[in-house]
């Protein structure tokens, strides 16, 4: 359980590092071009992370309510940078077939709903989860 407490709390300080990478001013002249991705990175891999070492908690370690908030924060933290990915590979392969109109538009849609989970849906699966494990490891103290 200490793993998951260290990987969750580096996840929650890489996270609010992005909020204020893309709200902060001085934060986005610190990080630009190809760097820009890296908080990116860390943040997906930190969320693997946590979805494996939850997967690997044994069931007496925590209650089944605070390892399926675990899930969700590890998922969200995940999905991000994979829905964008996801995103851009579907836009692109979008304008490779623009000519074939039902093939492009199906691989459209994928890309405006890869986008939408990617901005939307993610983060707010993060912050729930975060915030509802937050909460819990409040209480058990």
């Amino acid at each position: 359980m200490k793993k998951i407490k260290i990987i969750f709390w580096a996840s929650v300080v890489v996270f609010v590092f992005i909020i204020a990478q893309m709200f902060v001013p001085p934060i986005q002249e610190l990080i630009s071009g190809p760097l820009f991705l890296i908080p990116f990175i860390i943040f997906t891999l930190l969320g693997v992370a946590l979805l494996v070492l939850t997967r690997r908690l044994k069931p007496a370690a925590t209650n089944l309510k605070q390892k399926q908030y675990l899930y969700i924060t590890g998922a969200g933290a995940a999905g991000v940078f994979v829905f964008v990915f996801l995103h851009n590979a579907f836009y692109a392969l979008a304008e490779i077939t623009s000519h074939i109109v039902a093939l492009s538009y199906l691989l459209t849609a994928l890309s405006v709903t890869s986008f939408f989970l990617a901005i939307i849906i993610c983060p707010l699966a993060y912050l729930i989860g975060a915030t509802i494990v937050i909460i819990n490891l409040i209480k058990k103290k």
